[in-house]
């Protein structure tokens, strides 16, 4: 079965089935193409709770196919492949982030959106990269912060704040394969370029930066820029997506490396087998599903 007949298929399948077919911007091109909405982890969230489908498969990792659940319990949320995991979020459980919590007590907790449901239950606010900025302007009268789990955003968000942070060693296994040197090289191949980096990347790298954005803000900053070369310094997924939506614009990605493996594991064929057999079906229990929704609706309440 080739492309074309495995897209008809699940073009069928989605309208039986009153599916909507979501892609983070990491995904592979073709999956990002078949896609209803294509976009980062919470925007595509709160999209499919938005709408009238019964079915939520989202072509992500597994946090993010929990979030969707969390906003949009009443609907079937399917994740096709089972394994596609964040290294990241499972860098830190619910039983260490308690643990944390003991060491600061009277502490706020943010957790990047980024985390598994248990660690988001533990949590009091949750942040995403795009809006982590204005939720801590907002929040000036909070002065002592347990950051979880990134320690990149984290150490970026506490400079930018002016914040003492209390942060977890975590980080994104992609983003810290971009280095300071992969930047610097690729400003002596293109001089005109701008660099946007996203701010899961190491500070160095940050520093070497035009523009410091999360993958929503790097497609609206390309969209709206006079600047016709972009360096971008995030996982190389999101060069379809900036291709396809500016053909008069050059892009070169800060490091081939910057490639996330788990982002890659959904294919359409998978997709097609999810929708087929309503395979893997992702929930979470009620009482942390509650919780965790308290610190995601906090987030949006503020920003």
């Amino acid at each position: 079965m080739d492309d074309k007949q495995i897209i008809e298929k699940i073009d069928k399948l989605k309208k039986e089935r009153n599916a909507v077919i979501l892609a983070h911007n990491y995904q592979r091109p073709e999956v990002q193409d078949i896609a209803d909405f294509s976009g980062d982890s919470l925007a595509l969230s709160r999209i499919a709770a938005d709408t009238d489908a019964d079915v939520i498969v989202f072509c992500g990792v597994h946090f993010m196919a929990e979030t969707a659940y969390i906003l949009s319990p009443e609907k079937t949320v399917l994740l096709p492949d089972v394994h596609s995991g964040c290294p990241m979020a499972d860098m830190i459980t619910a039983d260490q982030l308690r643990e944390l919590k003991k060491s600061r007590p009277g502490a706020t907790v943010i957790a990047y959106v980024n985390t598994t449901a248990e660690v988001k239950a533990e949590t009091d606010i949750c942040c995403t990269s795009g809006n982590a900025v204005k939720l801590l302007d907002k929040l000036k009268d909070i002065e002592d912060i347990i950051f979880v789990p990134d320690k990149y955003l984290g150490s970026y968000l506490s400079k930018k704040s002016g914040k003492e942070f209390t942060l977890w060693n975590g980080y994104c296994p992609t983003h810290v394969k971009i280095q300071p040197e992969d930047i610097i090289e690729k400003k002596k191949a293109y001089p005109d370029a701008k660099v946007l980096a996203h701010p899961e990347c190491t500070q160095a790298v940050l520093e070497l930066a035009d523009e410091v954005l999360s993958t929503e803000g790097i497609c609206r900053y390309v969209k709206e820029t006079n600047v016709k070369e972009i360096i971008f310094a995030t996982e190389i997924g999101i060069m379809h997506r900036l291709m396809k939506e500016n053909p008069d614009k050059k892009f070169y990605p800060a490091s081939e490396a910057a490639e996330c493996p788990n982002m890659k594991k959904i294919t359409l064929e998978k997709i097609l087998w999810s929708l087929e057999s309503m395979q893997h079906e992702i929930k979470v229990p009620d009482e942390i599903c509650k919780k965790a929704r308290s610190a995601v609706d906090r987030m949006i309440e503020i920003v």
